[in-house]
């Protein structure tokens, strides 16, 4: 399980330059759920970070971290104001970042790290527009969280860092969870050859998602975007048919993070695409692009509703048997990132088997406490 610094009040989009008005917020420190606080008592850091404005020439400016209050329950709903950036300018625009340290490294979630979690995740605002004549705008109602991975190259190119914006609503398809943020390190652990002889279903795995041949992959419940555009990075080098699969309702935010971090991606950009498992019939979008058939299935999070796991094991199987009408002699293979939490979520596993579909565990990725992220790696039998 991870812990997550966040806004339960978020800072204004827009604010006056005077340094006698408050920024109010309200910091929180929880699980993905939101349901269950950080007990242990830790200080929040703050920092400014400037938008580049290009009519002006700026660049970004992130400054140093500065401690704002000491994180308790009891202060759980505890308005705290935050001083200004110094040598405001009129139209500049500013994002709030939180963390619980005073590094910039502290400020980025590490996906290449193994000990990913053992501190709560920094959080950053949208862009708050500083003007002398701020108006009363709605409260921001989406967030940042800046991401960590190795460059996939051999040469000494510095560490790739990447966004994904989420929402603060409870809508659980525009959320980043504890199973995407897992399975998008231990995808960068797998890119560097990390524990490819523990199985063959692994071995295999390693080869299907990160071969330099073209590879047909496809993502169920993309949400975010974040395990779709990890593996597009790490996949740089190499030509492939990528789709990132999510409910329409999820579709415009997916398409605004592939889109944000395109620059990184290049050429192996995932497409995003509206996929309904209760809709029998697979979207022509994805059938016309997938003409030789899937090497990948990929999941993270998509087990927390157990009312929906007839549809997913159908979709899953349509996937499988439109896969094997492209190329018999091939099955497509199946990659799951999975935080159990409840224990009737665990049926998922015989009900798969009972369409010829059989995964194995092969890791975890531990996190702070609580429910560990589990992987699971297979295929159809």
């Amino acid at each position: 399980m991870f812990y997550y610094v966040s806004f339960l009040r978020p800072p204004p989009a827009q604010a006056s330059l005077a340094q006698t008005e408050h920024i109010l917020i309200t910091p929180q420190i929880t699980n993905d759920l939101r349901t269950e606080y950080l007990e242990d008592v830790i200080d929040i850091y703050y920092s400014w970070s400037l938008v580049p404005d290009p009519r002006h020439q700026t660049t970004s400016v992130i400054t140093r971290p500065v401690k704002l209050t000491s994180w308790r329950t009891t202060h759980a709903y505890k308005e705290i104001s935050v001083p200004r950036p110094q040598s405001l300018r009129d139209g500049q625009s500013w994002q709030l970042i939180l963390s619980v340290g005073t590094t910039r490294k502290d400020q980025v979630i590490p996906l290449c790290s193994d000990d990913i979690g053992h501190s709560p995740f920094a959080v950053m605002s949208m862009p708050i527009l500083f003007t002398s004549r701020p108006r009363k705008a709605a409260k921001q109602e989406e967030i940042v969280r800046s991401y960590l991975l190795r460059a996939p190259t051999q040469d000494a190119s510095p560490p790739v860092v990447f966004n994904i914006c989420e929402q603060t609503s409870f809508d659980l398809d525009k959320k980043v969870w504890d199973s995407g943020i897992g399975l998008s390190s231990w995808l960068v652990q797998l890119y560097f050859g990390g524990q490819v002889d523990a199985s063959p279903a692994l071995s295999r795995m390693q080869q299907t998602l990160f071969s330099r041949d073209r590879r047909n992959i496809i993502e169920l419940g993309a949400g975010t975007g974040i395990v779709a555009i990890t593996l597009g990075i790490l996949r740089i080098k190499t030509g492939h048919s990528w789709r990132a699969g999510t409910y329409s309702s999820a579709l415009p935010l997916l398409q605004h993070n592939i889109s944000s971090n395109n620059s990184l991606l290049s050429r192996v950009s995932p497409e995003p695409a509206a996929l309904d498992w209760e809709v029998e019939r697979l979207p022509d979008t994805v059938m016309s692009k997938l003409d030789t058939g899937l090497d990948a299935i990929v999941m993270a999070d998509v087990t927390y509703n157990t009312a929906s796991f007839p549809v997913l094991i159908s979709t899953l199987s349509r996937l499988v048997k439109f896969s094997q009408s492209k190329r018999a002699d091939r099955h497509p293979s199946i990659l799951l990132g999975y935080k159990e939490r409840d224990a009737a979520e665990r049926t998922l596993w015989d009900m798969l088997r009972d369409v010829g579909i059989d995964l194995e565990q092969v890791a975890v990725v531990s996190g702070a406490d609580g429910a560990a992220i589990e992987i699971w790696v297979g295929g159809a039998t």
